[in-house]
C-alpha cells in the first residue's frame, strides 16, 4: 500500500507543478481564481490551499486543471488516469481523529458524521498551514481536530492533500466556533461528501420561502424595525415548530420532561443552551419548576439591534438566495426613481455601500434591475462613469468585480434539523466526556442554528 500512496503523492506534486508552471489560459484562470479566494475568504488563503482548490474546482473553459494535465501527459497509465479523475471528489472538511491506524488515520467529518480511512506513507509528513509548530502525523491523537482536504485513493481509502490546520482537542465553545468558521469560509463544502444532506438543505430554503409567502402574503415586506422583528420572531417560531414535528419531536413537551429522559444533567443543559443562543434564564426557570407551563425554548431569533431601531426594514425572500434584511432598500429605490439622483444626500455613498457590502448579494441587484431597469442602468452609468454600461451585458461583471458571487451559496436560513440536532448532540456528548464544565464564561454563538 505504501507504493500506491507514494505514487499518489508523486502524481499530486506533478499536477501542482503543471499548474504553477503553466502559462496562457491556465495561468490566467489560476490568477483569477486566487484573487477571488483571497478577497472572499479571510482565512484559508495560503498558496497550497488555493492550489488544491483550484486543481479540483477551477475551470479553463469547460475543463478542469486535472483534465488538462491528463490530456498533456499521454504516458500516464490507465490506473493513474482513473486516480487523477477521482480527485474531482476531493473536499475540505473539519475532521476529528477517531482512530490511529498502523498506516494512517480514521477521521470523522464533523459536518456529516461520515468516516474516512486516510493513509500515509512511511515517513510522510503532512504540511501545516499554521505558523505555529505542529505535530507530525505520528503524534496525532484520537480526538484531535484537523481542517484539511482529502483526496480519494481507492473506493474506501483516502490521502491528505499535503496540508492541514491542526486544532488539537477542542471543548464545546471552541468546537462551535470552529464549525461556524468553517461554515463561513467553505460554504460549498458543508455537505460535499453527503449530497443527500445538501439536497435537503436546499429544499429547506425553498420550503422556508414558500412558508414566508404564506405567512406574509408576499416575498417582500417593509415595516418599522421593531414591528418586523416581532413578525419575524412569530414566523420563525412557527417554522421551528414545523421542523421539530417533521423530526418527530413533540414541541408541546415541557423541557423538564425532556431533561428527565436525557443523559445530560440540568447544568449541562444550561451550558448547552447558552452556547446555542437559548434564553438560559427561561431554561433555569423550567428546570426549577418555576414555570411549569412554559414549552421547550427555541433558539432566540430576531433582527440585530441596529435593524430593530431602524425606521424601515425590508425583508426579501427567495427560494435560493434565502432571506435578506435591508434597512436602506426603500431609500435606494427612491434614488432610482428621482429625476436627479445625484441631488439626493448620501446617494453616492449608498450606491457604493450596495456594491461593496458582501451582505447585499447579487440577487438584490438583479431584483432592482428587473423592477427598475432603465433607472438603474442610468444611475450606474453615472456612478461608474461608463456611458457605455449596459445592464444586461455588464451588471454581473461589475458585481463580480466587487466580489459578489453570481450564483447563490447555501444561505443562513438553510436547515436540516434532524441532522443538526444529532450533530450537536454527538458534539456535546463527546466533549462532555473529556472536558470540564465551562462555568460562567460567555461564548460567541457560532455554528449552525435552526432557521
Amino acid at each position: 500500500m505504501d507504493a500506491i500512496v507514494e505514487r499518489s503523492h508523486t502524481l499530486k506534486q506533478a499536477l501542482v507543478d503543471f499548474v504553477l508552471d503553466a502559462d496562457g489560459e491556465l495561468a490566467q484562470a489560476l490568477e483569477i481564481y486566487a484573487a477571488a479566494q483571497i478577497s472572499g475568504n479571510g482565512e484559508g488563503t495560503q498558496q497550497q490551499v488555493i492550489i488544491d482548490r483550484f486543481i479540483t474546482e477551477g475551470k479553463i473553459g469547460d475543463r478542469s486543471p486535472i483534465e488538462l494535465f491528463i490530456a498533456s501527459h499521454a504516458d500516464l497509465s490507465e490506473n493513474d488516469r482513473n486516480l487523477l479523475n477521482s480527485w474531482h471528489r476531493s473536499f475540505i472538511g473539519l475532521f476529528t481523529i477517531t482512530q490511529i491506524l498502523p498506516d494512517g488515520l480514521e477521521l470523522m467529518n464533523w459536518l456529516t458524521a461520515k468516516r474516512y480511512i486516510v493513509l500515509t506513507a512511511k515517513n510522510y509528513i503532512v504540511k501545516s498551514n499554521s505558523p505555529e509548530k505542529q505535530p507530525a502525523t505520528s503524534r496525532f491523537k484520537p480526538g484531535d481536530i484537523l481542517l484539511t482536504r482529502i483526496f480519494p485513493l481507492t473506493d474506501n481509502e483516502w490521502i491528505f492533500s499535503g496540508s492541514h490546520t491542526f486544532m488539537g482537542k477542542l471543548g464545546k465553545p471552541k468546537l462551535a466556533v470552529a464549525i461556524g468558521n468553517f461554515k463561513d469560509n467553505y460554504k460549498s463544502h458543508l455537505y460535499s461528501d453527503a449530497p443527500d444532506l445538501l439536497e435537503q438543505a436546499w429544499q429547506s430554503v425553498e420550503q422556508y420561502h414558500q412558508q414566508f409567502i404564506e405567512f406574509f402574503g408576499t416575498d417582500e415586506v417593509t415595516l418599522p424595525g421593531y414591528q418586523l422583528n416581532k413578525k419575524i420572531t412569530e414566523f420563525r417560531e412557527i417554522i421551528t415548530d414545523k421542523y421539530l414535528k417533521a423530526a418527530g419531536v413533540d414541541s408541546s413537551k415541557y423541557l423538564n420532561e425532556i431533561v428527565a429522559k436525557a443523559s445530560m444533567g440540568a447544568e449541562e443543559i444550561i451550558v448547552a443552551a447558552k452556547e446555542f443562543g437559548i434564553d438560559t434564564n427561561a431554561v433555569s426557570q423550567i428546570l426549577d419548576g418555576k414555570n411549569s407551563k412554559q414549552k421547550m425554548v427555541a433558539p432566540k431569533v430576531g433582527l440585530p439591534a441596529e435593524l430593530i431601531k431602524a425606521e424601515q426594514v425590508t425583508a426579501i425572500s427567495h427560494p435560493r438566495w434565502g432571506l435578506m434584511f435591508l434597512s436602506t432598500y426603500t431609500k435606494f429605490t427612491t434614488i432610482l426613481l428621482a429625476d436627479d439622483w445625484q441631488s439626493i444626500e448620501g446617494a453616492v455613498k449608498l450606491i457604493r455601500h450596495y456594491l461593496k457590502d458582501k451582505n447585499i448579494n447579487a440577487y438584490t441587484w438583479h431584483r432592482l434591475a428587473q423592477k427598475y431597469p432603465t433607472q438603474l442602468e442610468k444611475v450606474l452609468q453615472d456612478f461608474l462613469q461608463r456611458a457605455e454600461f449596459s445592464l444586461s451585458n455588464d451588471l454581473d461583471k461589475i458585481l463580480q468585480e466587487y466580489g459578489k458571487p453570481i450564483e447563490p451559496e447555501l444561505p443562513e436560513i438553510a436547515s436540516v434539523p434532524l441532522h443538526l440536532h444529532n450533530l450537536f448532540q454527538e458534539a456535546l456528548t463527546e466533549v462532555n466526556k473529556s472536558k470540564p464544565k465551562d462555568k460562567g464564561q460567555k461564548q460567541p454563538v457560532k455554528g449552525f442554528q435552526r432557521g
